[in-house]
């Protein structure tokens, strides 16, 4: 009997990972590929589209050298999905080259845009529409810069020929060979122009931001057919992509938050606490932002989340600027090799503060250092810089839901780090779960995509698979923790 498999591309921030599943959520085949960011000293920070487009091609190209080698076809893949960095977008025109470099979700070139929209009181209409902040996090005000800034980008505005897509889009754009633009709920309800309850793009806010005759994607289910690839001619036939879907909302689905009041934490570059609000949107009153979970047919699930800018992009930032280590993985032995943090505390705020601050002008800092300071505290206190920020959103999150906390499953690279996810248990004094692999989003983008081509049959047969996983419980350190949380809320409140 032929398996069916489902190839799964999860294009991230720092490069591309792609994997082929089988029908058991089974990893069988992986491929990655680096990709290159720019950052400026003014907080910009920029991809090369055709660069991420020629990045997904390298990741899939390994991947299927992986499939072969072990044995396996890649005439066996059924079809793809995808899962990607949500509110980075590209501008192109008629030609369908790109106007200008991609604009990642870290960049903050637009906080004057915020300023000024605020100053004409457009955020509660935006909050209310969109369930997001007016922040540079979010792709609308910095494509409203890019229209006030780059002159080749207004003039394809007001020529009706201006292209707008999340990287979802583009990857879609590109692999269809132009034939298709869209994208899906999940990264829609990212951009600050699109109304959450009627999931269609909101006229009144393009048109508030001054974008009319901006050409939008069309918007489908995060489990639907949008077209038909063979990937430049990686694969032997034309397959179908029945899955686009928010890298963070995709981890959510891979980790099984199917049902209301389940929560997850991804700890990749940044870091998404999201939590299952059901199919009505609920509008945070404490700095969480809404947004659609994950779609299917007519069924819309929506979550509360809290964002973190700074995770894996702190310990980088440790790693390529201090040469404080070689390797990430170091950092748990280098943290566990001093008793505590020394009063060493790192606000990671390098692209600003995230959820539930929303500081877009604040910088990062570090406090407590004395001579008798090492690098491994400051190491320490990096990892539990992350670990302070998930407390953070954990707590606001809980009082918009209404809600006591029941535990929180964790994933994302940054999860094999035991001694951040046993501080974490200890200082949320609850249970943190973690899935036993780092490719959640990847395994989120396949189960939509086999939903939909028939791998897998429906929801209760993916919640059926046997996963790996590892709980940690508060131990004895729990008190300590919070104890050091109430010098790290001194330090968010005071500087």
């Amino acid at each position: 009997m032929t398996q069916d498999y489902v190839l799964a591309i999860d294009q991230g921030t720092s490069g591309t990972k792609a994997l082929v599943f089988d029908k058991r959520g089974k990893r069988i085949a992986k491929g990655t590929a680096l990709l290159q960011t720019r950052y400026f000293n003014d907080g910009w920070v920029e991809q090369d589209p055709e660069e991420i487009w020629q990045n997904v091609l390298k990741a899939v190209n390994a991947c299927l050298e992986d499939l072969i080698t072990q044995g396996y076809s890649s005439s066996q893949i059924k079809s793809i999905g995808i899962s990607n960095q949500r509110e980075t977008f590209v501008v192109w025109d008629d030609t369908e080259k790109p106007l200008h470099n991609a604009i990642v979700w870290q960049c903050k070139r637009s906080i004057g845009v915020c300023q000024e929209l605020k100053k004409q009181g457009l955020e509660a209409q935006v909050i209310e529409k969109t369930g997001l902040l007016l922040d540079p996090y979010f792709s609308g005000t910095k494509l409203i810069w890019l229209v006030q800034q780059q002159p080749k980008v207004k003039t394809a505005l007001e020529n009706g020929n201006l292209h707008f897509g999340t990287i979802d889009s583009w990857l879609l754009f590109k692999m269809t060979d132009g034939a298709v633009h869209a994208c899906d709920h999940t990264n829609a309800s990212r951009t600050l122009l699109f109304n959450l309850k009627d999931c269609s793009w909101d006229q009144e806010l393009v048109s508030n931001f001054g974008l009319s005759g901006i050409q939008l994607p069309k918007v489908y289910p995060s489990s639907h057919e949008y077209g038909y690839t063979d990937l430049n001619g990686l694969l032997p036939a034309m397959l179908p992509i029945t899955a686009l879907v928010g890298d963070s909302q995709a981890a959510a689905f891979g980790e099984g938050c199917f049902e209301p009041g389940m929560a997850k934490v991804t700890m990749g570059t940044g870091c998404s606490v999201m939590m299952n609000i059901g199919s009505e949107p609920v509008i945070s009153e404490y700095g969480m932002v809404t947004t659609v979970a994950w779609s299917r047919g007519n069924e819309v699930s929506y979550g509360l989340e809290g964002v973190i800018v700074s995770c894996g992009s702190t310990l980088e930032w440790l790693k390529n600027s201090l040469g404080l280590f070689v390797d990430p993985a170091e950092t748990a032995s280098m943290a566990t090799a001093v008793a505590d943090n020394g009063g060493v505390y790192l606000i990671p705020a390098f692209s600003g503060l995230g959820s539930p601050y929303w500081q877009m002008n604040r910088k990062a800092s570090i406090h407590g250092l004395d001579f008798g300071s090492s690098k491994e505290h400051l190491v320490r206190a990096a990892l539990e810089s992350i670990a302070y920020q998930i407390k953070d959103v954990v707590e606001t999150m809980m009082k918009d839901a209404g809600k006591s906390f029941q535990g929180l499953k964790a994933d994302g690279g940054i999860s094999t780090n035991e001694f951040l996810v046993q501080f974490l248990s200890d200082l949320l004094e609850g249970i943190v779960e973690t899935i036993g692999m780092p490719d959640v989003s990847a395994l989120g983008a396949a189960y939509l995509s086999g939903l939909e081509s028939g791998v897998y049959q429906s929801l209760e047969a993916i919640k059926s698979f046997s996963v790996a996983s590892k709980s940690y419980s508060p131990g004895s350190n729990s008190k300590q923790c919070l104890s050091n949380y109430q010098q790290w809320r001194h330090w968010i409140s005071t500087c």
